[in-house]
């Protein structure tokens, strides 16, 4: 993903759940997907879909059950 790719997903993000302190970050040697953080913790994975002619985004974001017991 491009740099103004980010910033979309980023914007979008903050927008969509009202939170100014997500950010979107590239991953180191790979360009199909972003790193999704809330302030220094890392919360999830975007990965782009551009097949098809298609293009979507899809974010997974995986929950640990110890996780749930805060």
């Amino acid at each position: 993903m491009n740099q103004p790719e980010i910033i979309k997903l980023q914007n979008f993000l903050q927008r969509k759940f009202n939170n100014r302190n997500i950010d979107v970050r590239p991953r180191a040697k790979l360009n199909d997907s972003v790193e999704v953080f809330v302030g220094d913790e890392s919360i999830g994975l975007i990965h782009v879909d551009d097949e098809d002619g298609d293009l979507s985004y899809m974010f997974s974001m995986s929950i640990l059950d110890i996780d749930l017991e805060e």
